[in-house]
């Protein structure tokens, strides 16, 4: 398979995904298409040492409405702050099924602010990257055809949906019939000629039964063909995810099943229908995959470079996030490899309850997302003070030992 890959690989067992690296951060030629023309200068000095990377659901929005402090903190990120800092920031979600341009449009309207595509990550982003990969893909999940058009334009070139396979043969899922909008959307085909090279599930299904019926039939057949059974069921396409999350928040007071339940659901009754001797590839996307947060270091890299005329990388990343399995977990992992500080904070207004131990540890846990910003500023501020006075005490003649130490601890007691 050519070019990045940014997804973690499993077999069909219905386990836990290993966090992978591509080892590389140098390409930018996958964000080329993402990039904004840049904004005239802000009044502000701009943050140069530090930067921060946003979830969504559950960080800045719930139930499709901003959470208030939301709100504040983008106030606070451009500039209205008691330092008058603007600092640079992207936005980085496992969610999906609509374009980039149609979620900043979205996130826009929110948080009463202009979002940029070349600040903005989905879940299926780096997808696009695999578009030369494979001729005809099987698109699942989402809000009518949106998906769909996602997929046509990020380049794949014959991009086939339930719907297209359901209006060939309505037999194919005994409880779903096509409405008559979706009948008319979805296209009509002879499968019979048809091979399947790969199935990309871009957003949540909105009908898990019909969905996990098709990406059965596909995953047990030879090589892709509808209609075929294999006898070893090991030779069907692979299979990916756009993320991972098992639940996710809500409007609803309790968190909601997420694609990740979908995915085990998948693979637990595959098992089951080939008695344990078919064989999957299925692979995730998303957070926490740490591939997932170096293609978003190399969008900031290119953001920082287009928007605000920086070109060193920033020393320290701050991630919010509220769900410690992805959020946390990936930001922790990518700090292990990564040559610059990425420092996750855990906030209280979506997965993660109060009262609860996070299976992943935060290097900080906040109220919510306003909190986590005058965290990450103020701690940068500390910093700065700090140094300054060490270089400054450290110029005169008269600095002994053991003050030179007490400096030294001061200056690296931020945690």
């Amino acid at each position: 398979m050519s070019g990045h890959q940014y997804f973690d690989d499993s077999s069909s067992a219905p386990s836990s995904p290993e966090l992978q690296s591509t080892g590389s951060s140098s390409s930018l030629s996958s964000l080329q298409s993402t990039a904004s023309p840049i904004s005239p200068p802000l009044d502000n000095a701009v943050a140069d040492s530090f930067v921060f990377a946003f979830d969504i659901d559950g960080v800045l929005v719930r139930g499709g409405k901003a959470i208030p402090e939301a709100i504040e903190a983008m106030k606070v990120l451009d500039g209205q702050n008691e330092y008058g800092v603007a600092i640079p920031h992207i936005f980085l979600t496992n969610g999906g099924g609509k374009t980039e341009e149609e979620r900043c449009r979205d996130l826009s309207k929110q948080l009463e602010r202009d979002i940029k595509v070349g600040q903005f990550i989905c879940g299926h982003t780096p997808m696009r990257e695999m578009a030369e990969t494979y001729g005809t893909v099987l698109v699942i999940g989402g809000e009518g055809e949106k998906c769909r058009q996602v997929a046509e334009g990020y380049g794949f070139k014959d991009v086939v949906t339930p719907g297209d396979i359901i209006k060939h043969d309505a037999a194919t899922t005994p409880f779903r019939k096509l409405t008559e909008q979706e009948h008319a959307n979805s296209r009509e085909r002879d499968f019979s000629d048809v091979t399947i090279d790969a199935v990309f599930v871009f957003a949540d299904s909105r009908d898990w039964a019909g969905d996990i019926q098709i990406m059965l039939d596909v995953a047990m057949s030879k090589g892709g063909r509808l209609g075929t059974r294999s006898e070893t069921f090991d030779e069907g396409p692979p299979f990916y995810f756009s993320h991972n999350d098992v639940v996710w928040s809500a409007a609803h007071e309790h968190v909601r099943l997420g694609m990740g339940a979908l995915r085990r659901m998948f693979e637990v009754t595959f098992k089951d229908i080939t008695g344990g001797q078919g064989k999957l590839n299925t692979h995730a996307f998303g957070k926490p995959q740490v591939s997932t947060f170096e293609f978003a270091s190399r969008l900031m890299t290119q953001w920082r470079s287009t928007e605000h005329g920086l070109a060193a990388p920033p020393s320290t990343v701050y991630f919010v996030g509220d769900t410690p399995e992805s959020d946390i977990r990936g930001t922790n992992a990518v700090n292990e490899k990564a040559d610059n500080d990425w420092y996750s904070i855990l906030v209280k207004t979506g997965v993660y309850q109060e009262g609860t131990e996070p299976a992943y540890k935060p290097r900080v846990t906040v109220t919510n997302v306003l909190d986590a910003v005058n965290h990450g500023l103020h701690r940068e501020m500390k910093k700065k003070g700090m140094s300054g006075l060490k270089q400054a005490m450290l110029k005169t003649t008269d600095v002994t030992d053991n003050a030179r130490s007490i400096l030294d601890e001061e200056c690296g007691i931020l945690v």
